[in-house]
């Protein structure tokens, strides 16, 4: 079995004094060439960034010549929430979409920002505008042309979508078109980090329905949908990058975690993402001449996420307790053979510029500092905890199970609420009715997608932590311009988090993917994203 370890890092989108003006004579990256060479730092031309290291191997094997054409059959234990880009809410359909649609920027396997539907932008000195010109000739999968009104309808529609308490609402002010290749988005306030959020997907102006009939400008075009089935793309003739090798992609729903490791291995799907220890040693012991493993990590926060509205929760002795008491290297050991890295906030280890390392250590395992805590608190004889987790997904029941078993040392009385997906989207998630679950969170590439979903009055803030110090420091970071003095921001607000235990955080989840031998080409992302259009057949 050949395994890889990718390991990526996530660019620092900062904005230093040099960055061009949106009404002065800015720098910018004129030509196709220079954008791509400046967005690699996340902003206009000469702007000094700090990236960390990056190993970026990414095939799944080396062996064997790329062919074009053929098909390949994606496994995922989840139906998707709706073909509209700008109604994503989870990282299972933003990994899916991700090869229909496109933003006006993109993200790199490698954790940079590159030019998208734009072929060059300008970030203005203040960070509070950002220009961007057309790419020439782009065209939507339908073969219509991309217009400056769909950038515009695409900005507007997706900050009205999510809300006037989203972080991307709050930060558009308005979108203006300049001519008819270039747009401006002036935002309410300096915001250095913006452009990681400009991934959003731009779609027709004229198209009435986006989940019904999804047009974008990515490497495939939609074909069809059956609920709870599959969802079959295929190669887009009027992509304007490097085509895709396949001429096919089909994604197959499978609820059951099992019933998808059966089908890989009787060949009715290609590639499964999220093995477990065992099914991996499977692969490794009886199947390794049909089956490449390629190891990389998830870039999620796995946490025990808690309703800080929920008493006895809403007492911070009590969710202290709860990280005393709950072994994270237990967790990570038995789900995945220790191979992901233990946090302690709400921020994953790849992005090295805000990632706040002493958090990790915070709390120890110490069931007598728990029993203490919960004492201190009036639960010194425990209280009883519903855990509400996603039937289908395996390592978040798993971890549950881990969880109520090492709370029983400490008194807490768990019970264990399997949920469809949908269920948990709609109850927990978007009503908030819930006490603790089990899952995990991606994030942009910007420090402020992590983390502003804690502030007191975000929209997507379902674990109802209210904190004013924590509010303030959003604020100021947001606002700062210098990459160190953001930096020690973000990094505040993950210690604030972390002693306040706002949830119990876990790991940044190793990702085992199992991809059949006749396939090769399989990238990790930063990013929720599964990119089919490097994926090949391979010719012997």
């Amino acid at each position: 079995m050949k395994k890889k370890l990718v390991l990526f890092c996530a660019l620092a989108l900062l904005v230093s004094a040099a960055l061009g003006a949106c009404s002065q004579g800015g720098k910018s990256s004129d030509t196709q060439a220079n954008a791509s060479a400046s967005s690699e730092n996340g902003s206009a031309a000469d702007t000094d960034t700090e990236s960390a290291d990056a190993s970026t191997e990414s095939d799944t094997s080396s062996d064997g010549t790329p062919t074009t054409g053929g098909s390949v059959v994606l496994g995922m234990t989840q139906d998707l929430v709706s073909l509209d880009p700008h109604e994503t809410t989870d990282a299972g359909t933003r990994s899916v979409v991700f090869n229909m649609y496109e933003g006006l920027v993109k993200a790199t396997s490698d954790g940079d920002l590159e030019p998208a539907v734009a072929s060059s932008y300008v970030i203005s000195e203040d960070a509070a505008c950002y220009t961007f010109t057309l790419r020439d000739g782009i065209l939507f999968s339908d073969g219509t042309a991309v217009t400056v009104e769909d950038v515009k309808y695409s900005i507007e529609r997706y900050a009205q979508i999510q809300g006037e308490s989203s972080s991307f609402a709050t930060a558009v002010d308005s979108v203006v078109i300049d001519d008819d290749s270039t747009v401006s988005i002036y935002l309410t306030e300096a915001n250095s980090e913006f452009l990681a959020q400009l991934t959003v997907a731009i779609i027709p102006a004229s198209n009435d329905d986006p989940a019904g009939n999804p047009i974008g400008t990515g490497p495939f075009k939609y074909v069809s949908y059956s609920v709870g089935q599959n969802l079959i793309l295929e190669r887009n003739e009027y992509y304007w990058g490097d085509a895709a090798y396949l001429d096919q992609v089909e994604f197959k729903f499978i609820a059951d975690t099992e019933t998808a490791f059966t089908q890989l291995l009787a060949g009715t799907i290609d590639i499964l993402n999220y093995l477990t220890t065992s099914q991996v040693q499977t692969l490794e012991a009886q199947y390794s001449d049909q089956f490449n493993v390629v190891e990389g990590s998830m870039h999620y926060v796995h946490a025990l996420f808690l309703n800080n509205d929920y008493e006895p929760l809403s007492d911070v002795r009590v969710r202290q307790a709860l990280c005393y008491a709950i072994d994270r290297d237990e967790i990570n050991q038995f789900l995945f053979d220790g191979a992901s890295q233990i946090i302690g906030s709400h921020m994953i280890p790849a992005l090295t510029t805000w990632y706040e390392e002493s958090t990790a250590d915070m709390y120890t395992y110490d069931v007598e500092k728990a029993k203490e805590l919960l004492a201190e608190a009036g639960y010194a004889d425990g209280f009883d905890l519903t855990i509400s987790v996603p039937s289908s997904y395996s390592q978040h029941v798993d971890t549950a199970q881990i969880i109520a078993n090492q709370l029983e040392a400490v008194g807490i009385r768990v019970t264990i609420q399997e949920v469809e997906w949908s269920t948990w989207l709609s109850d927990v998630y978007k009503g908030r009715d819930y006490q603790a679950t089990v899952i995990s969170f991606d994030g942009d590439l910007n420090p402020s997608d992590w983390l502003a979903r804690y502030q007191s009055d975000a929209s997507n803030n379902f674990f109802n932590y209210s904190n004013e110090e924590y509010d303030a420091l959003l604020a100021e970071a947001l606002a700062a311009i210098d990459t160190d003095e953001k930096a020690a921001l973000y990094k505040q607000m993950q210690i604030n988090l972390a002693e306040n235990a706002a949830a119990v955080y876990i790991e940044d989840p190793a990702d085992f993917v199992a991809v059949s031998s006749d396939y090769a080409g399989y990238v990790f992302y930063p990013t929720s994203a599964w990119d089919m259009s490097t994926i090949y057949m391979i010719s012997d």
